[in-house]
């Protein structure tokens, strides 16, 4: 039985960058990922970067066939790459292997020399997540029903695509596909999109998608899924009443889980919560005092970025001074890229209400920044929540092109307390997007 000095489970943003790190310190580290095409975990491989790469070339005008080329390619490079960073360090081996607990100090893998247990002073926990796949007469068995990783590999673009779910994955997915020019219908149970963003952002956002020619089913409940000769017959109930579609393909973005089954977690002590999480405290450790749990696995924000800060907790409490744990999270952005991107931090309006808070609402067209023209995008709005008193921002809303990246800038001065007022009075570059800041700020 060979013994680590810490064994990763799972080569996700968290486990890679931590190994990286124990390594250059001149620890003994151990990658394991079953997933040979997964070195360096979902966003590379599977989520944020291909996505991404292909919602920009759709919107390119790129044909379909070439952009998945052209993804296919970059995401290669990226895991190869990835791969290195950690397989060429002194004192860390990558294995690929699928690992299972035996108990709290015990891992089992298994690859095609056989089995073999291992033990280690300390053990992290970085297998991410997996999609939710509901309960649906039909949907397990269909040839033509895919979640977000099958779905970025299909060869052949959908004519026609259904897709289960209004959250920031369906709408990405469906924005690019129609930019692609896919037929695109989306099915929700809820009553509107983005639930969680400004009701006026959502809104807009929703007449651009239809706009765009994606057809919207609210309200609705998919009941049964059957592959024919030419895809699949899909039917919902809605109002009431029964529809039946025809479809090419499915896409199922229902939401993603913590990715534990495989891990056999019930033959440890390891505390789960009602979702399947791993429970951990304010430093991402378990109730076992060696094993920690990062990234998509412990129930917090299903972000690479938040994953990374994952690391930075981890690492600090491991190499540095301690100081970096939960707390420190005060806040964060999180942005759904369509056309254009919807980025938002901090409190909505309707949550600075229910707080009691003394704030004010300033908001201001995109259509009025210059940059938005000359791109020839001027669609959506931005809306801030301020301090009555201080000035500093609670929360804002941005729906414009380059929305991701201003964004960051508002995120910078959340966390330094930094007022509006400030931000409205800086010489940004002309023509940006991160202007607009001048004349949103500039009556206050």
């Amino acid at each position: 039985m060979r013994h680590f000095e810490n064994i990763i489970v799972g080569f996700g943003k968290a486990g890679k960058t931590l190994a990286a790190s124990l390594a250059n310190h001149g620890q003994e580290v151990l990658v394991i990922e079953k997933d040979s095409h997964m070195y360096g975990g979902t966003c590379i491989n599977v989520a944020c970067l291909p996505t991404k790469n292909l919602i920009i070339n759709a919107q390119k005008g790129i044909e379909y066939s070439q952009a998945l080329e052209i993804k296919n390619q970059m995401t290669a490079k990226l895991r190869n790459k990835n791969y290195h960073k950690v397989a060429d360090l002194k004192t860390a081996t990558v294995l690929t292997a699928d690992a299972e607990f035996l108990d709290d100090q015990t891992i089992q893998v298994t690859d095609e020399s056989g089995k073999e247990q291992l033990t280690a002073d300390r053990i992290f926990i970085n297998t991410g997540s997996t999609p939710i796949i509901p309960d649906i007469e039909g949907i397990n068995t269909s040839n033509h029903v895919f979640a977000s990783r099958e779905m970025l590999d299909r060869q052949q673009l959908a004519k026609k695509l259904v897709v289960l779910g209004s959250g920031p994955i369906g709408l990405e997915f469906a924005s690019m596909y129609a930019e692609f020019g896919s037929q695109v219908l989306v099915l929700s149970n809820g009553k509107q999109i983005l639930a969680r963003e400004e009701p006026e952002v959502a809104a807009m956002a929703l007449d651009d998608l239809q706009a765009d020619g994606i057809d919207f089913a609210f309200e609705s409940q998919l009941t049964k899924v059957k592959d024919t000769e030419a895809g699949l017959q899909l039917t919902y109930q809605q109002a009431g009443q029964e529809h039946v579609v025809q479809a090419d393909a499915l896409l199922v973005a229902t939401g993603r889980r913590p990715n534990i089954d495989d891990l056999h977690l019930e033959r440890t002590t390891i505390e789960l919560g009602d979702h399947s999480e791993i429970l951990v405290d304010d430093q991402l450790k378990t109730n076992v005092d060696h094993i920690w749990a990062l990234g998509d696995v412990n129930g917090g924000p299903q972000f690479t970025y938040i994953s990374l800060d994952d690391f930075r907790i981890v690492n600090n409490q491991l190499l540095g001074d301690h100081s970096r744990t939960l707390a420190n999270r005060t806040v964060y952005p999180h942005t759904t890229f369509l056309n254009p991107a919807i980025s938002s931090i901090g409190l909505t309006e309707a949550q600075a209400k229910t707080q009691g808070l003394n704030y004010q609402i300033v908001t201001m067209p995109t259509a009025g920044v210059p940059k938005a023209n000359v791109i020839g995008n001027p669609r959506g709005m931005y809306k801030v929540v301020l301090d009555q008193d201080t000035k500093e921002i609670l929360g804002m809303t941005i729906y414009a092109e380059e929305a991701y990246e201003t964004i960051n800038l508002i995120s910078l001065a959340m966390q330094q307390h930094v007022p509006a007022t400030v931000l409205g009075d800086q010489i940004y570059a002309h023509p940006t997007m991160t202007e607009a800041l001048n004349d949103l700020f500039a009556n206050l």
